[in-house]
């Protein structure tokens, strides 16, 4: 069946009239993308196109952070265009809320605000990541790394790799920021066997290891405030 398309919907049920009456805040989910993707198919206008898009994998706006290219292309009407479209918006929203986070009162001595820093870009993380951040002796933040991305329980990295960076970048401390896709921030067996061998590399190296800090959904653990440093 041919889909009613939007200029036969009456104005005030046009998402983009909608939004220049009203503000884009009086736009439901499905509106605010329709206005994004603009164009449908002839099976599907915007907005139906915007509401198959959110009800996919049952996830709605946070499926544009954990959906895949090719998991988007999998919905009808959404070619190579439309889901790089979507993947920019997800990593629009990721750079917005970190640099939100990264404001002039930011300070690198709380575990609040390291966690604050990573929240948005990692809790949404289907698989373990392991972030580095190297300070120089003011603890003055001279260069964060991606060092590993790993399975889903399991992130691949070495004290070994980790202190050939801090020479490389001069570095004086660091600290871990790594991620649980479980949501689940407290420390495994393994989470607390790899911190220790850091720490002690660190001591021997002069560079000491400062943090570990963990990422759940909307949650976190320092393992130095748990004792574990």
């Amino acid at each position: 069946m041919k889909q009613v398309t939007m200029k036969e919907l009456p104005k005030e049920e046009r998402p983009y009239e909608k939004c220049l009456k009203h503000g884009p805040e009086s736009l439901s989910d499905a509106e605010l993308l329709s206005v994004i993707i603009r164009t449908g198919t002839r099976c599907d206008n915007s907005l139906s196109l915007s509401r198959k898009i959110l009800e996919k994998g049952e996830k709605g706006l946070l499926g544009l952070l954990h959906h895949s290219f090719p998991e988007l292309m999998e919905i009808r009407g959404i070619g190579p265009v439309k889901a790089s479209q979507l993947l920019c918006i997800g990593e629009l929203s990721r750079r917005i809320w970190r640099q939100a986070a990264s404001g002039e009162e930011l300070s690198f001595h709380s575990p609040e605000s390291i966690a604050g820093y990573y929240m948005e870009e990692m809790r949404h993380r289907e698989q373990e990541e392991l972030r580095v951040m190297f300070f120089n002796t003011k603890q003055v933040l001279i260069k964060e790394l991606l060092l590993s991305r790993g399975t889903v329980n399991a992130s691949l990295a070495t004290p070994r790799e980790i202190f050939i960076e801090a020479l490389r970048y001069r570095a004086v401390s660091l600290i871990l920021v790594h991620n649980h896709p479980s949501g689940d921030p407290s420390p495994s067996r393994e989470d607390a066997a790899f911190t220790k061998r850091v720490r002690l590399a660190g001591e021997l190296m002069g560079i000491p290891l400062l943090d570990h800090i963990i990422i759940g959904d909307n949650s976190f653990m320092s393992l130095k405030e748990r004792g574990m440093l």
